[in-house]
């Protein structure tokens, strides 16, 4: 999504604008005082990863820490990459246990 913040240069509230490519010289207005007088701000942004990048990027031979083996995530992926490696089908029930794992719901089953 194309959002941009901006600060205003007369009263300095900041706020977010949907800029979409074909709209490049949109006219940016300050929806406080609706000046004009903006400036782009640089702000944080977030790249997502599809689980198959995940995947392509896990060593599993690597030697890990113990926060890497906290995050259950790390664990359901690990998991899955192993397995394609020795090229073993496990089948769903396996996809089903490592969705459990991933989403930590595995332990609420053993805590009943």
């Amino acid at each position: 999504m194309p959002l941009f913040e901006y600060e205003c240069l007369t009263c300095h509230a900041q706020f977010t604008e949907i800029v979409l490519p074909w709209e490049k010289n949109k006219v940016i207005e300050c929806p406080r005082c609706h000046a004009q007088d903006v400036k782009k701000l640089v702000s944080r942004f977030s790249y997502h990863q599809s689980e198959q990048d995940r995947l392509e990027q896990i060593d599993t031979r690597a030697p890990r820490d113990d926060s890497y083996y906290r995050d259950d995530r790390n664990i359901g992926l690990w998991a899955k990459k192993r397995a394609k490696e020795l090229g073993v089908d496990l089948g769903p029930k396996f996809e089903e246990v490592v969705e459990k794992a991933r989403s930590g719901k595995i332990l609420d089953e053993y805590n009943k």
